[in-house]
């Protein structure tokens, strides 16, 4: 580590150390770096630098059709990507004018709350593990394990998932699915009861977030937070409230929310949030709708199921029609803009269509990308120790940085 000039220097020190901090660091989890400016211990300055996970992931947008570009999705915030299917596919949606039916907005609520409980998780999972609490680590796992077990029994996936479609979903979910998720209702109370006994409480673990990476309310909503780093600093905003969507409106809720802003506070949060995501999918699945997960073929923009392409010529002519390059989806010549309210905060998708089945400009508004913005301020000032804490908190996921 040479040691540089720096125009950050006073009278009393001269020199600072110069610091990379990844891009293969365990603590970072993945391929982020950062440049940390050091007096002694001391975080003076830090330089986020991203580009390691450059993936073009917008300029796919402008390739791949509606249906295709959700396997993208998939890859952009990789810990929970059926909440980045159904946010993608609700902005086409908006785009199209078309509302998919009860069943199907119930089981992608349901969807999208397990994997805020399996973001959660890895989340205060990783915070845990890097602050010593290695046993809290594993607690954290093996629920996600089991969630992994509801996707691959809903759709033969367990990470990247591609669930939705236009209009609808890819499968219906099937009773074993539905029982599946009902255990893990019935199941999971008890381990994120152990899971509190074993880190709200710990003294290590307060001591080390406790007062660390603070961001106060109007700070965070000037740098533009969302999510559970905006609501552990005082911002009573969530757009399944603010904002309803899907059917969000039909369910009993809490929105979790702290004062302190610091990275304790932050994993309070989270924590409380995966009560009310099981509150959320306890409801939804215990009044399941019955009906189709699609708008049907006669709308001519979901793919039939692969009955009806097999069975009945409306379903394999409509088949054809939609994956025909020179026909596919009719599309207005407009431009729409829709936010979720992702594991992470806002995950908004802005479409331009053209009239053809491959959208002219994808714009996509991932959570992370503006969180990261946010290390340098909260570090600073603080040890060399924290910057694991700090991280950890933002949940920064790297394939979101990258455009």
């Amino acid at each position: 580590m040479p040691l540089v000039r720096s125009e950050l220097a006073d009278d009393r020190q001269e020199y600072l150390w110069t610091m990379n901090f990844g891009p293969q660091h365990p603590a970072t989890h993945t391929t982020l770096r950062l440049v940390l400016l050091l007096d002694g211990e001391r975080v003076v300055d830090a330089v986020p630098d991203i580009g390691y996970l450059h993936s073009g992931f917008e300029k796919l947008g402008e390739h791949l059709d509606y249906n295709q570009y959700v396997t993208v999705t998939d890859r952009m915030n990789y810990v929970s990507p059926m909440a980045n299917n159904v946010a993608w596919h609700l902005a086409v949606e908006k785009l199209l004018g078309i509302e998919v039916p009860p069943r199907c907005q119930y089981l992608r609520v349901i969807v999208a709350e397990l994997a805020r409980i399996g973001d959660h998780l890895v989340c205060n999972g990783a915070v845990g593990l890097d602050t010593g609490a290695f046993t809290y680590f594993l607690y954290a796992f093996n629920p996600r394990e089991r969630i992994y077990d509801i996707f691959e029994a809903l759709c033969g996936a367990r990470f990247t998932n591609s669930y939705t479609r236009v209009g609808g979903l890819m499968y219906d979910a099937s009773p074993k699915a539905v029982e599946m998720i009902r255990q893990f209702v019935r199941d999971f109370p008890p381990v994120l009861a152990d899971m509190r006994r074993l880190l709200d409480r710990n003294r290590v673990f307060i001591d080390r977030t406790q007062g660390i990476g603070v961001l106060t309310r109007e700070e965070a909503i000037n740098r533009g937070a969302t999510g559970p780093i905006a609501r552990a600093s005082g911002v009573t905003r969530d757009l399944r409230k603010d904002e309803p969507y899907l059917a969000y409106r039909d369910f009993d809720f809490r929105v979790p929310c702290a004062t302190a802003g610091d990275c304790y506070a932050r994993y309070l949060v989270r924590m409380a949030e995966m009560e009310e995501s099981l509150r959320i999918i306890h409801q939804a699945v215990e009044n399941l709708p019955p009906g189709p997960v699609h708008v049907g073929i006669d709308q001519r923009v979901a793919l039939p199921v692969k009955g009806q392409v097999f069975q009945t010529i409306e379903g394999l002519i409509s088949h054809f029609e939609l994956t025909m390059p020179n026909r596919g989806f009719v599309v207005p010549r407009d431009e729409v803009y829709h936010a979720t309210e992702s594991p992470n905060g806002e995950l908004g998708f802005y479409l331009v269509g053209d009239g053809s089945d491959v959208a002219y400009r994808a714009r996509c508004r991932p959570p992370s990308f503006v969180h990261f913005a946010l290390f340098p301020h909260l570090i600073r000032g603080h040890t060399l120790s924290d910057v694991v804490a700090v991280l950890g908190s933002l949940n920064i996921i790297a394939a979101e940085l990258d455009r």
